[in-house]
């Protein structure tokens, strides 16, 4: 039992003492950052797909 309350002391005296935290404005940029580029993969996914369907789509029409 000693060897568990050990561990949570060590580990919460190292998130409080050893660990360096982003601030607010690092954090708010990585999340604009993500956003951006999440939107952006998603509209090249979606236009390939879109792309793939109209192809497929015309193929089967004329043969």
């Amino acid at each position: 039992m000693q060897k568990i309350k050990t561990f949570f002391v060590e580990s919460w005296d190292e998130l409080k003492n050893k660990v360096s935290w982003s601030s607010f404005n690092e954090l708010q940029g990585s999340a604009i950052l993500v956003l951006v580029a999440s939107t952006i993969f998603a509209l090249v996914i979606g236009g390939i797909d879109w792309v793939f369907k109209t192809g497929l789509e015309w193929f089967y029409r004329e043969f």
